[in-house]
């Protein structure tokens, strides 16, 4: 922020203009995130064969799907904080997948820790 803004404003202005600066820094980053989850998604279908697919296979897709549906949650979610409503254009824009978009949502927390 430059100086000349911050001599001139109310520290309420200036307040303001911090959180749209954040809001925008987060935006970028749900969206980014979620283009890396696609593309890992995108990366494993096209190495792996789908048909006659082992088990093993199959659980690791659905982690690449659960994480791709959770970091469109986040990217959607960021979006509506910032006005935007409409999430048809990421769907479009970003080409996600039916099963991502019917699995978006919070990832839970997964524990490894045996309970006795």
């Amino acid at each position: 922020m430059s100086l000349e803004f911050r001599f001139h404003r109310t520290p309420i202005d200036v307040l303001a203009y911090e959180l749209a600066e954040e809001k925008a820094s987060a935006l970028g980053r749900m969206g980014r995130a979620l283009e890396q989850a696609l593309a890992k998604l995108r990366e494993f279908d096209a190495a792996q064969p789908a048909s006659g697919a082992p088990a093993s296979r199959l659980q690791a897709r659905r982690v690449l799907v659960r994480e791709a549906g959770h970091a469109l949650w986040m990217f959607v979610v960021q979006r509506e904080a910032c006005g935007m409503r409409d999430s048809r254009a990421i769907m479009r824009t970003y080409n996600v997948p039916g099963e991502v978009q019917l699995c978006m949502g919070p990832m839970l927390a997964t524990s490894t820790r045996i309970v006795t």
